[in-house]
């Protein structure tokens, strides 16, 4: 018993830094710095993206003029068509050939004139994601040092509870306290709950088997919320 009223007092004690810690969390200042922090750390990530989407452009137009360089050239061949037919050629197998190089020519001229626009589209985005990037810079810097403030304000407060909090920990065994902090870290809490009738805060019912167990002081984890449950003497 006597381990589990040390272990309710450094919850108490635990929770007076959880306010604090949330009350900074909730700050403009801390979600503005949150927001520019996320967005450069994907940033680079971005970036990349938008440069190997630009060089796959880049392929296709340079693959596309040497298509649009070769038809014309082919179209070009078919200048002295009067002297092919004269020298015995077939005019409609060369009006059908002229003909398809043709409609090839406006197909790849088509894709070419899409590809610009993509292109230009890629560019505007590329500009403003870049003038994006530096106000986020700016704003990074900029709440980072409001949000600095914050917590400096703070900071003799959260000195005080963690005193108390180390000393309200000394009773406790390494590994209680490193399984208390363990689920402190999966934002957990309250940790410890008591059992109300028979069933955790949770709503989790625990069979008579089960609360048998928590005679004497003893705690038991919750299967679904994963809490340590308690009953009061």
């Amino acid at each position: 018993m006597a381990v589990l009223n040390d272990l309710l007092e450094y919850q108490k004690v635990d929770g007076e830094l959880r306010k604090v810690e949330q009350e900074i969390a909730a700050s403009e200042e801390y979600k503005k710095y949150m927001q520019a922090r996320k967005f450069m750390k994907n940033a680079q990530e971005k970036l990349d993206a938008q440069d190997k989407r630009a060089a796959e452009l880049k392929k296709l137009r340079d693959d596309l003029i040497v298509r649009c360089e070769e038809t014309t050239k082919a179209i070009e061949e078919y200048a002295d068509l009067d002297e092919l037919v004269d020298g015995g050629g077939d005019i409609a197998f060369y009006k059908k050939n002229a003909q398809a190089l043709l409609d090839r020519l406006r197909s790849i001229k088509a894709e070419l004139n899409k590809l610009i626009a993509d292109i230009g589209n890629v560019s505007e985005e590329y500009k403003k994601f870049k003038e994006q990037t530096i106000l986020m810079q700016k704003q990074y810097k900029e709440y980072k040092e409001k949000y600095e403030a914050v917590k400096n304000a703070r900071a003799d407060e959260v000195a005080q509870i963690n005193a108390r909090l180390k000393k309200a920990g000394k009773p406790l065994s390494p590994e209680i306290l490193e399984k208390y902090n363990a689920k402190r870290k999966e934002k957990i809490f309250p940790i410890l709950v008591p059992l109300n009738a028979n069933m955790c805060i949770c709503g989790m019912d625990f069979p008579l088997a089960q609360q048998n167990k928590l005679a004497g002081g003893n705690v038991i984890e919750c299967e679904h919320c994963r809490r340590f449950v308690y009953k009061q003497s």
